[in-house]
């Protein structure tokens, strides 16, 4: 074997894989940043529907470009507690189909004109200043990337065949039988488990199967394969999580174990079938520069991979109930209530920065849901006439993880903000830090209106009945106006801090009427001063909570 042919094979095949990878990257940062909004709010839209589930997952998936991606970001939203399990494996599924898209971008005949396209791209990209068309040259160049790495990876194969020893070697795996099926799998899984990429594996594949290093049934079976081994990056990303995330997790493995097994079963007559909708003869080859290729293997691999997730699929959709019932039953729930942290995430979802940052939305709007609850536990906590500590305790650990929270969604979106991100999702990016600080204010506040309640009982002392019907009032007040804001950060709806004008300047009207009260009161000499600090405290407490609200509300509105 001449040493300076492998050599050049390998030079070829790795820098054919790299372009390939990157452009695969490139046309998901495009197609994300083009998506925008949108893709946001379809993530955020995951409802208990199946169908509608699995659509959202197969429109992510071709949008990202990457499975992996998007079932690591499941796992995410189910450990962190903002998406159920049965939204997950609606998700998950789709996730399987779309993913099978780049099969099909690999069909278009245009692997001749990637160099040029991605030249033309690239200028695009370099000279435009609308950053909505350099998201554009952007997926453009992507396209160009993927099919001048696959050419390039498509030589480097043509190669093998001038190399007697290689082509022996690839010779040894033919899915002819049922064996042969079960180890060409197994290698497709092994390959895209090392490389943690599902398009690498396809790219390859394509690569031997055009060039007739491998046939038609070996590549199917490769293919098949591959989705056994895509399925570790999620089960990696779902060790030490949650209960219900790594149910998540084994739920795509079960998925892709359970499909692969019945497909094999039935592999000669499947891929008989597919040759028969695709219409082609993989067996008919076409000379390219004296080599011989078989192009029409592209189509029928795609078409192998789509068909077989898609039927997949349908075959899984009756039976997700007792599915999720049986991972319950497998992995039982653990006996103490398991706290959701952000930072369990595997780090891989800041590659999809419109995905991470609708994570970090999610994590914001938990937090604004803590601090409803806490209004609500402090008004039945001063209400009481006897203290109670386990539900103040409750209080006081809440706004602890409030802050824990907040530090997390700060490191997380610092992270993110630090690699290339549109000016969009940057400025999202800023609205969530401030959001997230001024939910965590607001915690602070309600803990010290508790502070006061309780420092007044262990002196001895309460609010009057009449300053405890005040309270309970502005508390009602307070919580309506945090609520309608909340619900208007959960909606994007940017006319809340028109909608709530009136309602925040009646709190602080009503502030103002209670201090003018109060210092009657005090005029006639009734009130223990101890008392009359902690009310005026209090109502400060209430006002700076109507603040950080409003706060929140120009956020919303895009105002400074």
């Amino acid at each position: 074997m001449d040493s300076s042919t492998l050599i050049k094979m390998i030079f070829e095949l790795a820098g054919g894989l790299g372009i390939f990878l990157l452009g695969m990257k490139h046309m998901s940062d495009g197609m994300q940043a083009v998506a925008g909004n949108s893709l946001r709010r379809l993530v955020g839209a995951v409802t208990n529907h199946r169908v509608f589930a699995t659509t959202v997952g197969i429109i992510v998936t071709c949008i990202v470009q990457s499975s992996s991606i998007t079932t690591v970001m499941v796992v995410g939203f189910v450990n962190s507690g903002v998406m159920s399990l049965s939204q997950a494996v609606g998700v998950i599924m789709g996730a399987n189909i779309g993913t099978t898209i780049t099969g099909w971008i690999l069909v278009l005949k245009i692997g001749k004109y990637g160099l040029p396209l991605l030249g033309f791209a690239a200028f695009m990209y370099l000279f435009t200043r609308n950053d909505r068309w350099r998201y554009w040259a952007m997926f453009v160049m992507g396209i160009g990337m993927v099919f001048f790495g696959l050419e390039v990876m498509k030589d480097a194969c043509s190669i093998i065949k001038e190399m007697p020893d290689f082509e022996a070697w690839f010779a040894r795996f033919q899915a002819d039988t049922y064996v042969g099926v079960l180890k060409c799998a197994l290698v497709g899984c092994v390959l895209t488990t090392l490389v943690q990429s599902s398009s690498a594996t396809l790219g390859i594949t394509i690569s031997l199967a055009t060039q007739g290093v491998i046939s038609y049934p070996t590549a199917a079976a490769l293919i098949l394969g591959e989705n056994l081994g895509t399925t570790i990056t999620a089960f990696l990303a779902s060790l030490g999580t949650t209960t219900n995330a790594k149910r998540a997790a084994y739920f795509h493995v079960i998925f892709n174990l359970i499909g692969v097994f019945w497909i094999t079963l039935i592999f000669q007559w499947y891929i008989q079938l597919i040759q028969g909708i695709v219409g082609v003869d993989v067996t008919e080859s076409v000379l390219v520069d004296g080599n011989e290729t078989y192009p029409n293997t592209v189509a029928a691999i795609a078409a192998t991979h789509s068909v077989f997730n898609v039927c997949n699929t349908l075959l899984f959709m009756p039976f997700l109930t007792p599915m999720v019932r049986f991972l319950e039953r497998i992995i039982p729930s653990l006996s103490y209530k398991e706290k959701p942290r952000l930072t369990d995430l595997d780090i891989r979802i800041l590659e999809t920065p419109l995905l991470a940052i609708e994570q970090s939305r999610k994590e914001i709007l938990k937090m604004g849901d803590g601090c409803l609850k806490m209004l609500d536990w402090h008004l039945e906590l001063m209400q009481a006439d006897e203290p109670n500590k386990q539900l103040g305790d409750r209080l006081r650990q809440r706004e602890r993880v409030l802050d824990s929270v907040q530090d997390e969604v700060a490191a997380f979106i610092t992270n993110l903000l630090s690699g290339n991100v549109s000016h969009a999702t940057a400025e999202e990016g800023r609205r969530q830090l401030r959001l997230a600080d001024e939910y965590e204010s607001i915690s602070d506040y309600i803990v010290n209106l508790d502070k006061f309640d309780r420092k007044l009982r262990r002196d001895g002392f309460r609010f009057t009945e009449s300053q405890r019907a005040d309270l309970e009032t502005l508390n009602r007040h307070v919580k309506t106006y945090t609520h309608d804001i909340h619900e208007a950060l959960s909606a994007s709806n940017p006319n809340i801090l028109t909608s709530t004008d009136a309602s925040g300047k009646r709190i602080r009207d009503q502030v103002k009427a209670l201090r003018r009260k109060h210092l009657e009161e005090l005029s006639a000499g009734t009130i223990p001063p101890v008392v009359s600090v902690a009310f005026m405290a209090a109502l400060n407490a209430y006002i700076r909570v109507r603040d950080h609200a409003r706060n929140i509300a120009e956020t919303i509105a895009l105002e400074k």
